[in-house]
């Protein structure tokens, strides 16, 4: 089985600043790989684990091709590495995302499954993985909590306002998964070391072919949200309603 699994740069939230006038600032913020993100590697690992390839693909900017990062993703079971760089993804959106991801999947020869995380850990817009089979017109499950490999492809549970559904997929499609699918691994030392002899391309948009339908929307600037000093009372009755009297009180005062 060929898989790709797709996943996204973003930054340390961990190590944002919030400036005076509430602005929040990422420049000091680290990369890493998006916790969801790392659920769908490790999905696609365990399922190439038996002779299968496992590709890790991703699209941004020069944020993409931090080498701490990338031999952090291919040592966890990642055969090959594959980047869409330009400096126009760094902000890119959900649509433009996958229209990118979508060409790039095209371009690997004999695709079977392609999984995304439920959502990006800085947006988590949760649109990626149904625009994507939407684009290479296969089918899509999204909330995916358990995989098992079928005669026929594969069979899923997701659980949707407390029903589980168990559900066949036919091959090749595309999978979102949640972070109840799996625990991601903690790659060994020798896995990190072997990191560095795995192969890690770079696409540009023109190799693609790819001429974005349109432009990314960018949110911002963002801003914290305004801190507020809360009032708190306690009140003690020795009867019932003589705290209702009170809270009465307080909720006229309130009012006015």
């Amino acid at each position: 089985m060929k898989i790709v699994a797709c996943f996204k740069v973003v930054r340390d939230e961990r190590d944002l600043v919030v400036a005076p006038d509430r602005t929040v600032t990422l420049d000091a913020c680290g990369l890493r790989v998006g916790d969801y993100d790392l659920n769908a590697i490790e999905a696609g690992a365990q399922l190439a684990a038996d002779g299968g390839e496992l590709v890790a693909l991703t699209v941004g900017g020069e944020e993409v091709r931090d080498s701490k990062l990338r031999k952090s993703v291919l040592s966890r079971g990642v055969s090959a590495l594959t980047s869409v760089v330009d400096p126009s993804l760094t902000t890119a959106d959900a649509g433009v995302t996958a229209e990118v991801l979508a060409a790039a999947v095209g371009r690997v020869e004999g695709v079977d499954l392609v999984v995304c995380g439920e959502g990006s850990a800085d947006r988590y817009a949760q649109q990626v993985g149904a625009q994507l089979a939407a684009r290479l017109g296969l089918p899509y499950l999204n909330a995916v909590s358990k995989i098992e490999v079928s005669a026929d492809g594969l069979v899923v549970e997701r659980t949707l306002d407390g029903v589980v559904e168990t559900l066949a997929v036919p091959l090749p499609a595309v999978l979102s998964v949640t972070s109840d699918l799996n625990s991601p691994r903690i790659p060994t030392m020798k896995d990190i070391l072997g990191a560095g002899k795995k192969p890690a391309t770079d696409w540009s948009l023109a190799d693609l072919g790819v001429a974005c339908s349109g432009p990314a929307r960018v949110a911002g600037p963002e801003r914290a949200p305004e801190s507020r000093q809360r009032a708190g009372a306690v009140y003690e009755a020795a009867q019932q309603q003589e705290f209702f009297d009170a809270l009465r009180r307080l909720i006229g005062k309130d009012a006015k």
